[in-house]
């Protein structure tokens, strides 16, 4: 099941204007799979796409969210589940397509570059901590080379690192459900 954050889709049949609103269905797991990224700059959206890689297998051991671009709207979502899993594109010097498990704690934890918008994810965090509600935290952070380019492909390394990716994310699953009986 993906959650939505309320996200707005406009639709233009026969120049008649109308908006689809997806609503936030009700949490199932204690585990949140949150893919974060702008499918709009290619590669940046590789953590929305292994987010809807793992919704279009049916997965559900997690509940799975595309997270956008972050920001505070987000906060009282990730402060909802014992554990999130974050999915986010990172422009680092590894090359294209390489994939890092990291359990950062504050903003100082996090890839120097982890994308676009990585102000607004770090400092969610660290509201999360600040607050006193800090979920355990695993960033899947994928190499990506460039988020200048506009478009909505996948360069053919970043393609290939989302099955990779979404094997990596069923594994965390697991070892985070294992490792605290209590979720």
């Amino acid at each position: 099941m993906t959650l939505h954050v309320l996200n707005s889709h406009l639709v233009t049949p026969f120049n008649e204007i109308s908006f689809k609103i997806d609503i936030l269905t009700i949490q199932q797991n204690n585990i949140l799979v949150l893919g974060i990224g702008n499918i709009l700059m290619n590669d940046e959206g590789v953590g929305i796409h292994v987010v809807a890689g793992l919704e279009k297998e049916g997965y559900s051991k997690a509940d799975l969210m595309d997270g956008g671009t972050g920001g505070f709207h987000l906060l009282g979502f990730i402060q909802s589940y014992r554990a999130v899993i974050l999915v986010d594109a990172s422009l680092d010097a590894f090359p294209a397509g390489h994939i890092r498990v990291l359990q950062p704690k504050y903003a100082k934890d996090f890839p120097k570059q982890l994308s676009a918008h990585e102000v607004g994810l770090k400092d969610l965090l660290d509201a999360c901590f600040l607050l006193g509600n800090m979920p355990d935290i695993h960033l899947v952070a994928i190499s990506v080379k460039d988020f200048q380019e506009m478009g909505m492909e996948l360069t053919p390394e970043i393609e290939k690192a989302v099955p990779e990716a979404m094997k990596i994310v069923k594994e965390l699953v697991i070892s985070t459900s294992f490792n605290n009986c209590s979720l």
